[in-house]
């Protein structure tokens, strides 16, 4: 479990098959293998770790669901270690279980992000969205997508800031949602 609160911009070293090598610093104190770190939203595994740079096993169901495919060497990415239940939760519960991919329509600071039919439903303006392991807040709840303000400090600290239009990002919706409805599903279906 994470809050979308990035500690650390790190970069793709490289990737040989399934195995990516990140370079990282921050987010590798008191590291312990099967450690999970959230890289651009995605929770993955530490396999293998060294001064400057860990290791961890991308599945095809991660390739098939975020931007993991087209990652390459060289490339940012924003990390963040999980949650302790002694820390602060700066952003919202995020759990690095990527539900779609969204394109970038608008760069920060008025970031305006599509995203694939089925999952605006889960989106409610001031709500919660996670946008490679980013907590933000919802401006604007649409049809087809939303919208965040995005302070200059994120923009700097994140891989928000080197966004452009057409760019593609991974988008977690807030998993009380999620569960709302699945909760309420039977009872919504029956209704008349």
């Amino acid at each position: 479990m994470y809050t979308g609160i990035v500690e650390e911009l790190g970069s793709i070293v490289s990737i040989e098959g399934s195995r990516v090598r990140i370079g990282a610093r921050k987010v590798l104190d008191g590291v312990q293998l099967g450690d999970s770190t959230s890289i651009n939203g995605v929770c993955l595994t530490v396999v293998a770790w060294g001064d400057d740079w860990f290791d961890a096993d991308v599945s095809d169901e991660t390739i098939a669901r975020s931007t993991f495919g087209s990652l390459k060497a060289g490339d940012a990415v924003n990390l963040e270690r999980p949650v302790r239940l002694q820390d602060r939760l700066g952003g919202h519960l995020v759990q690095g279980h990527v539900d779609g991919v969204g394109t970038v329509l608008n760069p920060v600071p008025d970031l305006h992000i599509s995203m694939p039919e089925g999952m605006s439903r889960y989106i409610v303006e001031k709500g919660s969205i996670t946008v490679d392991g980013i907590s933000l807040t919802v401006v604007d709840a649409l049809d087809d997508g939303f919208t965040c303000a995005i302070i200059p400090h994120t923009a700097a600290i994140t891989t928000l800031g080197s966004k452009k239009v057409g760019d593609t990002v991974n988008l977690e919706v807030d998993v009380m949602a999620k569960y709302a409805e699945r909760l309420l599903a039977g009872h919504l279906n029956g209704a008349s």
